[in-house]
Parts: C-alpha cells; sequence; structure tokens
C-alpha cells in the first residue's frame, strides 16, 4: 500500500496572471489531498473518495471525461499514457481536508497527489517541475479548464513558511522566505467557486484581446504607463488589462517587502489587489467584497483580498497568529449578522509542498 499526499494552494498576489505569462506569489498550505492505493493486476482502475460515487473503469475501456471528481485522476492517467508510461491497472481512494469550492485549489492537490502517487506506484521518472505540468495538461486537456501552471506548481514545491515565486514565461522558481509571526486566514464566502462557469473563459479570452490589440506576445510585456498611454482600448479590454499589469507589478514590489519581513506593506498591496478585482477585472462578488471590509477593520490583519480563481470562493488575510482565532470570530459573526450567510474559517499556515525537497 502506497500514499501521497499534495497541499492545496493560496494565492498571495497575482490574481490571473499566470495564463498572460506574467509572476505570481502563492504558499502551499498545511491542508490538502491524500491518496492510497496499491497495483491491480487484473488492469482494472477502481477510484474511490467518501461522500463521492466510486467508479471502475475497466481494462482496455477508453478515459473518458465524465464531469465529476473523477476527471481530475483519470486526467493525470490520460497524460501519462498518452506520453507512453507504463501506467496499468490501480485502486486509489482519495480523502481531502480542504474545503471544497472555496478557492484553495483542491482540484490541482488533487492531479498533483494522483501523480506523485503513480510515480511511486510504477516506478516512473518524473521531476517536480513535470509533475506540475503533467497537472495542468490534464486539466487543460482532459477536465477542459485552460488554467496556468500556478497552482499545481504550488502544490508541488512549496516549502513551510516560504511563499512560492513562479515566473510563469520561464517558468522558473524560488521560493521567498515569509515573515514570521503571521499566519493566513481563509474565509469562505458561502458562494460557490466554480471555474468551469464561462467568466474564467472570458476573462482569459478578454486578456489576450488586449495583448493583440497593444502589439505585445502577452500582457506580460506591458507597464502601466505604457498602458495608460494606449489609445483606442475598449473600456471594458483596457479595464482587464490594467487589472493584469498591475498585478505583476504588484508581485514584484512584494517580493521585495517580503525579503525585508515589511508584512505592512505587503498587506497593503493584498488590498490594493482586491480593489483591481473588483472595479477591473469584476472577478469580485459583493460578498467578498464585504469579507475583504470587515477583514481589513480588525487589528493585527495586514492585508485580505479574495484568492483564487474569484467569481465566489473565499478571501485570505495575513493576521498576526496570537490574534488570528478572535480576528477569524469576529469576522464571521459580523459577516453573517450583514449577510444571513453561515460561512466557515480556516486557519492555515504555510507548509510543505508534495515535493518539498526539488
Amino acid at each position: 500500500m502506497l500514499s501521497a499526499f499534495a497541499p492545496g494552494r493560496i494565492e498571495l498576489l497575482g490574481n490571473h496572471t499566470d495564463y498572460n505569462e506574467g509572476v505570481v506569489l502563492s504558499a502551499a498550505i498545511d491542508l490538502g489531498v491524500t491518496v492510497a492505493g496499491e497495483r491491480l493486476a487484473d488492469g482494472r482502475i477502481s477510484l474511490a473518495s467518501a461522500g463521492f460515487e466510486p467508479a471502475e473503469i475497466a481494462p482496455g475501456q477508453p478515459l473518458l471525461r465524465t464531469g465529476t471528481w473523477m476527471d481530475y485522476p483519470l486526467g493525470v492517467v490520460a497524460m501519462l499514457r498518452a506520453d507512453g508510461a507504463g501506467v496499468g491497472g490501480f485502486r486509489a481512494e482519495f480523502s481531502s481536508t480542504l474545503p471544497v469550492g472555496s478557492g484553495l485549489s483542491s482540484s490541482a492537490a488533487m492531479e498533483v497527489a494522483t501523480a506523485v502517487f503513480l510515480r511511486d506506484l510504477f516506478g516512473l521518472q518524473l521531476p517536480a517541475l513535470e509533475i506540475a505540468k503533467l497537472g495542468r495538461r490534464a486539466e487543460n486537456d482532459f477536465v477542459g479548464v485552460g488554467c496556468g501552471l500556478l497552482d499545481q506548481v504550488s502544490s508541488v514545491f512549496g516549502r513551510r513558511q516560504h511563499a512560492i515565486f513562479l515566473d510563469c514565461r520561464t517558468e522558473t522558481v524560488e521560493r521567498i522566505p515569509f515573515p514570521a509571526g503571521v499566519d493566513l486566514l481563509v474565509v469562505q464566502s458561502g458562494v460557490a467557486h466554480a471555474l468551469t462557469g464561462g467568466e474564467y473563459d472570458e476573462r482569459r479570452a478578454q486578456c489576450f484581446e488586449a495583448a493583440r490589440r497593444l502589439g505585445v506576445p502577452a500582457l506580460r510585456d506591458v507597464t502601466s504607463a505604457g498602458l495608460s498611454s494606449a489609445p483606442d482600448l475598449p473600456d471594458v479590454v483596457r479595464r482587464r488589462a490594467a487589472h493584469i499589469v498591475g498585478e505583476n507589478e504588484r508581485v514584484l514590489e512584494a517580493v521585495g517587502f517580503l525579503r525585508a519581513g515589511n508584512i505592512a506593506a505587503f498587506g497593503r498591496l493584498m488590498a490594493a489587489s482586491h480593489e483591481s478585482s473588483r472595479v477591473n477585472f469584476e472577478n469580485s462578488t459583493p460578498e467578498l467584497d464585504l469579507l475583504v471590509e470587515i477583514a481589513l477593520r480588525q487589528p493585527g490583519v495586514h492585508g485580505a483580498r479574495l484568492t483564487g480563481g474569484g467569481f465566489g470562493g473565499a478571501i485570505v488575510a495575513a493576521v498576526d497568529s496570537q490574534v488570528v482565532d478572535g480576528v477569524g470570530n469576529e469576522i464571521v459573526l459580523e459577516y453573517e449578522k450583514r449577510t444571513g450567510i453561515e460561512t466557515r474559517i480556516t486557519h492555515c499556515r504555510i507548509g510543505d509542498g508534495a515535493v518539498p525537497d526539488a
């Protein structure tokens, strides 16, 4: 019996910059997906997860998208087999400590956990970055979501009390120390987070349209000054570009602040990021905006913003460790009083990734 664990991730800064060849700051957390199982000599694939219908794929049966949770591990198997890897039959049971639909990337954690599990089970040669790329391919080509590399890289390369700096153009990864004495508080909005809806693809297309009109390969190549002087951009396209360009600049600033241990300045960038999501990218919701507003008024909160793709899900706040539980309770009480929506808080610590020594 073998097992593998891959964490979820929190996007700290760099909202939607990944598919624009930009830069991102994220962190693996101490919650994630575990898969355990063994080989099956008869070639069957048997998948199970608590609370969901199990599935069994017979030997020789094609791997087809089901529209369920199984697509994430099946996509990994399909990509490995397409590469000629010798992945035979196996039984796998999945369990998760990640809150569902909260923007903490349970899908990437499941993909990465599956890849590490199959690597060990079948003796495959899969370097750390290839594990991340494999998960992205599974999500792009099998599940049908056009995500970038951020979620999978964070799940693979995380390290305790370090942020992950990813350059999505060069696909290089650097770990940046995160200040001690600061934890992460995730607060769910109670609005379902679902990137398979049309909003994600629409924003992606608008970003590509902005780059085309600006005559650059990607919005990574545009500065705020260059964007402000660009003529003839439709308002919505300009605002989408402004968000991405600003996010790239905020990430680069934030790296310097983290290295200097300046969590207050880092927190101000988080708040600015959320405001840009609200106004320019329009991937926030009234509920997320309210949570950020409440969080930023709490003593000991340095910054707060939506995390993940948006359109629901959760916010993340950087909070002094000694007050994090009290802050969480205050946010929940006020939010539920003002909206009538029951919510849930998750106190996260920055943890190790699936391949922490890579």
